[in-house]
């Protein structure tokens, strides 16, 4: 479920997931959470990953880190990481992955990745582990 806890606390999901355009910073704080109810966000940049952690989340989508079609800006492998040594949360890669930079993630300091248009496009048969 997307920027609705109420809802999806009412309909009994495990999370909800905040985007990076929502900037309250007391989203979370109102509401009585379910055990183990996950909370994960989307940002570009550390200020938007400040704003995040104050709205609870434990994980966080970071983009876009390869160059990709949808943006002029990313990130690369050093801004990737120089962002993730001044915050302690989980970082999820996610923009412009694709077979020819997958390799690449090995050098970044995150907990996943997360790819829609190679996934989407080949499935899961071209993805290889690290």
């Amino acid at each position: 479920m997307s920027n609705n806890i109420k809802l999806s606390i009412k309909l009994g999901l495990n999370g909800v997931y905040i985007p990076s355009f929502n900037k309250k910073l007391n989203y979370c704080g109102f509401y009585n959470l379910p055990e183990n109810f996950k909370i994960i966000g989307s940002a570009h940049n550390l200020n938007e990953i400040r704003i995040k952690n104050q709205q609870g989340c434990k994980e966080i989508l970071l983009s876009p880190i390869f160059k990709n079609d949808k943006s002029k800006k990313f990130l690369d492998i050093i801004k990737f990481n120089i962002i993730k040594l001044n915050t302690k949360t989980d970082l999820i890669a996610l923009g412009g992955i694709n077979q020819k930079n997958f390799k690449r993630l090995k050098s970044l300091r995150l907990k996943g990745f997360a790819s829609i248009s190679w996934a989407k496009k080949n499935g899961l048969k071209n993805i290889r582990p690290f």
